[in-house]
């Protein structure tokens, strides 16, 4: 069975309603995370240094500055995640999810199970190393 020239290779209708689940699935527990991650950050300007000794305090001060920062990188990185998911459900409903941005061809479903928001193939991939 051979398929002509402009017909679009895609996954399935199938195949895109499971991604669709496992997708929002994804984003749920991402918003989660990411509420999480708000909320130590909200929560790291009060980190109770008050009854610690001065030379322990100013060493708590710094340590709470790096916490607060790492707290602020995750955030904005789970953000990412969280929009770069959106996306992949747009392309779920536009029917060109799982297919490489660069080789046209289907990203593999174990590939698009660890990283359902994949745009590329790990043969596209291993191109751009």
């Amino acid at each position: 069975m051979s398929t002509s020239a402009d017909e679009k290779v895609r996954y399935s209708d199938a195949d895109l309603a499971y991604f669709k689940t496992l997708v929002e699935a994804k984003i749920r527990d991402a918003k989660e995370q990411y509420e999480l991650i708000k909320s130590a950050y909200m929560n790291d300007a009060n980190n109770g240094t008050d009854d610690t000794a001065p030379q322990f305090k100013a060493f708590d001060e710094g340590s709470a500055v790096m916490s607060k920062e790492a707290n602020a990188q995750l955030a904005i990185r789970q953000e990412k995640f969280i929009r770069d998911l959106k996306n992949a459900l747009i392309r779920i409903e536009n029917k060109s999810y799982g297919v490489c941005r660069v080789t046209g061809k289907l990203i593999s479903k174990a590939r698009l199970e660890l990283v359902p928001h994949a745009t590329l193939s790990i043969e596209a991939k291993n191109m751009q190393d």
